[in-house]
């Protein structure tokens, strides 16, 4: 592999700049005979995805280390300081998870907002994303700042920005951020202040349970049926695990403070470790992840088991089926759920608003669409990022339009209640325990209230792909896969014929530009195409609808099929 110059370049401007520590400068001689991973460390910039930063922790520009993050930060402070311009002292509010050198990336973007003159109210330890969200809300901050890099691999960390409402950046503002980032050209433009003197001077603020307790309150506020939890909360048997990541203290504490007593959590999986020792991935969304957490569920005969990611954004769910064993609810299978739990539990109570609104992004299912318009509630799509349902969840605030009842996306993000702007794992494990409890009193499991929904509203059978493609010669393919599918898309996929295809790039349906194309078929099925904002992956999302379970898997197997031939063609 040739190393290109700019890369070789960068690579010795930073072993030459006094304002580099030798520690990092020791690393990077490291690698001074690895042309192609300086190359991978130095060819480009980490750019704003989807999720602010994200990338592996090391040396480079193209690696997330307290250089990048200070420069980041340098970036958002003039931001923020801009829009406050002339109203008194700005302030930020930062959370971390439990990912390596997370505690020190979370510091270094306090110092550097300190050094600008904004108050960071910093987390005395590791918290939720969600609680983040909540506590911009709470301390009427300008923006706040999330360490984490989600479910990703142990080497990865990352870094996203909220604004004054607590919702992630979207686009618009994001671009604002990046022009500022964009400005500065050397370490030596970041203004950083010491802990000491930022502590002395009420720039360094932190912050611990007084917001804990309060953000408890509202997620356990969203409790529809404490009566059902009263009459089964001592026997209804909860697994859970955190995954090594933030969840463990919040959800015990949401679900006991509810009246769930019967709780078990993961013992190996309890400590927060950015390693993740006991799992391949800290991902709910893969089984392999529930492996311990099962074991203890066969054991006990256990009624639902709940996993939770590193920040505790994201909730799974295990249930038992009809033959005595446990499968993994889908995202879109737990969101059509806690969409009829929740609507239906608002309707006996006579509290359904008449203007309610569920949202969903352009990549989940139409079944909770269809359960959410059968309780006469208005069903708004987004594309696929939680911010757009929390700029969405914003703008009902303001102008009355609507009334949020519930948001979600395939990848088992939920949102219920308007205290946050971010999807909250603590309130769907609330709400899916709840749900548990409730038809238990009715003597249904939650997978018999599944397949009910299913003959009520149809067969509906979901299914995503995904495919790696890492470094500079992974983003071309991507953009080659998209590029393909864009010039010649196809007229038939597994005999059925495509009847639409929507391309989001231009920007359609209200939503901003997004290099995203879905295909909809004369069945009613249709696939999505979307490179990652976060990681270096295309993904492509699958539905169907059938006539029955054994129809809708079948007619997926097909579709997935076709379309993934040519993908890896």
């Amino acid at each position: 592999m040739n190393m290109t110059n700019s890369a070789a370049v960068v690579y010795e401007q930073w072993l030459n700049d006094p304002l580099i520590d030798d520690e990092t400068k020791a690393e990077l001689k490291s690698i001074a005979d690895q042309p192609a991973e300086i190359e991978d460390r130095f060819f480009r910039e980490l750019t704003f995805g989807t999720g602010g930063l994200r990338g592996v922790i090391g040396a480079g520009t193209n690696r997330m280390n307290r250089y990048i993050i200070g420069k980041a930060t340098q970036g958002l402070a003039q931001y923020v300081l801009k829009k406050k311009a002339g109203s008194g002292t700005p302030s930020v509010v930062i959370a971390h998870d439990s990912r390596r050198c997370s505690p020190e990336f979370a510091l270094e973007a306090a110092l550097v907002l300190a050094g600008n003159g904004i108050k960071a109210y910093l987390f005395e330890d590791l918290r939720p994303t969600p609680e983040l969200s909540f506590a911009v809300r709470h301390l009427g901050a300008d923006a706040g700042i999330v360490i984490t890099a989600s479910h990703n691999p142990p080497e990865y960390n990352g870094y996203k920005v909220y604004n004054q409402h607590g919702g992630q950046l979207v686009p618009s503002e994001a671009n604002e951020v990046i022009e500022e980032i964009s400005k500065l050209s050397s370490f030596a433009e970041i203004r950083r202040m010491t802990r000491e003197e930022a502590e002395r001077q009420g720039l360094l603020v932190w912050i611990g349970e007084e917001v804990d307790a309060a953000y408890i309150d509202e997620v356990v506020s969203v409790s529809r049926r404490p009566e059902a939890i009263r009459a089964v909360g001592d026997e209804l048997k909860i697994i859970y695990t955190p995954l090594h990541g933030t969840g463990h203290q919040p959800v015990v504490r949401a679900l006991q403070k509810a009246g769930f007593t019967n709780v078990r959590v993961v013992e190996e999986q309890a400590t927060p470790d950015g390693n993740f020792p006991t799992v391949k991935s800290p991902n709910p969304e893969e089984r392999e992840a529930f492996t311990l957490a099962l074991e203890i569920a066969k054991q006990q005969g256990a009624d639902l088991v709940i996993g939770t990611d590193p920040d505790a954004d994201r909730m799974g769910a295990v249930v038992m089926n009809s033959e005595g064993e446990y499968v993994i609810l889908t995202g879109n299978q737990s969101g059509a759920i806690m969409v009829d739990y929740l609507l239906g539990s608002m309707k006996e109570n006579g509290d359904l608003p008449q203007n309610g609104a569920v949202i969903k992004t352009i990549v989940t299912s139409e079944m909770g669409a269809k359960i959410a318009e059968s309780y006469g509630a208005k069903v708004l799509n987004t594309l696929t990022g939680f911010k757009y349902i929390g700029e969405l969840m914003t703008k009902f605030e303001q102008t009355g339009e609507h009334t949020f009842l519930f948001g979600y996306e395939e990848s088992y993000g939920y949102l219920a209640g308007n205290y946050a702007r971010d999807k909250d794992a603590v309130v769907a494990a609330l709400l899916i325990a709840e749900a548990a409890a409730y038809y238990k009193t009715q003597g249904k499991t939650l997978y018999e209230v599944l397949l009910e929904l299913y003959e009520r509203y149809g067969y509906y059978q979901e299914h995503l792909e995904s495919r790696t493609m890492k470094g500079k010669d992974g983003l071309e393919r991507i953009g080659r896969v998209m590029e393909e599918f864009r010039r010649t898309p196809p007229q038939t996929v597994a005999g059925v014929n495509v009847v639409e295809v929507k391309d989001y790039l231009p920007g359609i349906d209200g939503l901003p530009p997004e290099n995203v194309l879905k295909f909809f078929l004369e069945d009613g099925s249709w696939f999505c195409l979307r490179p990652s904002g976060t990681e270096p992956k295309i993904k492509v999302y699958f539905a169907v609808r059938g006539t029955s379970l054994a129809d809708a898997k079948e007619r997926l197997e097909k579709l997935v099929r076709e379309v993934m031939a040519r993908v890896d063609e």
